[in-house]
């Protein structure tokens, strides 16, 4: 009987251990969840910053690798300027190809917003190069292919332009050259749509006879070639008779 007795009494402190741990598990959960919810958003929004940032800087490198290897190249043979066409917030000029099949050819490289204002975004598009018909206009003529986003709202790429005086404008078109420098400024909507980030990047050739721009950050260069050594006058050591002494 008191072997009975004692039976139930172990089983009767075990059926309390049981609750007693489920109850302090019941407690440690809660306060994870309650500290979850306290670091889970703040961790998120910090993720969701880095990617923003990423996504900011592949798109300048992107835009700022294209507007380097610019090339000057006239639209047809009538015209003798180059076929750039700068705006605010947008671009259009010829590049040499690029690509794991790319080959000697050129580019006609699109750089420029579309959508509306919530769903707006910067894309870059291409098409082969080829001579376009006078009076043609360029957003007609070619065929613009392969788009990829670079930037997505709530963020602006805008562009601004300079010669070598670093004078800088918000168009470049007609012009005998193409653009000594490219300034490129990335404003965020959802802060009041200031600017966040400015870089710039130097076009490579900007005149028709390749011409290198210098890359220093005083903005002056000098295209023109070096002056070809004088030859220098020999001394006459030949006497009378035609041999030399």
């Amino acid at each position: 009987m008191s072997v009975r007795a004692n039976q139930g009494h172990q089983a009767g402190f075990a059926l309390i251990e049981a609750l007693g741990a489920l109850a302090i598990a019941g407690i440690v959960l809660s306060a994870l969840l309650a500290v979850t919810s306290q670091w889970l958003p703040a961790w998120k929004r910090g993720l969701d910053r880095v990617q923003r940032a990423e996504m900011v800087a592949a798109a300048l490198r992107r835009v700022g690798d294209d507007f380097a290897a610019a090339q000057f190249v006239a639209p047809n043979r009538e015209q003798k300027g180059p076929l750039f066409i700068g705006q605010e917030f947008s671009a259009t000029f010829v590049r040499s190809e690029m690509g794991p099949n790319a080959g000697h050819g050129l580019d006609v490289v699109r750089i420029g917003e579309e959508g509306d204002r919530n769903g707006r975004a910067l894309l870059r598009a291409r098409a082969a190069f080829e001579p376009i018909p006078l009076g043609q206009a360029v957003a007609a003529y070619f065929r613009f292919r392969d788009p990829v986003t670079l930037l997505s709202a709530p963020f602006r790429m805008s562009f601004a332009y300079a010669d070598r005086t670093m004078a800088w404008t918000p168009e470049w078109h007609d012009a005998s050259k193409l653009p000594f420098a490219v300034r490129m400024t990335v404003y965020d909507e959802s802060r009041g749509g200031g600017p966040v980030l400015v870089s710039a990047v130097h076009i490579q050739v900007d005149t028709p006879g390749g011409g290198f721009a210098a890359s220093g950050a005083g903005g002056s260069s000098n295209n023109q070639p070096p002056a070809a050594a004088q030859p220098q006058q020999q001394p006459d050591n030949t006497n009378n008779d035609g041999l030399i002494d």
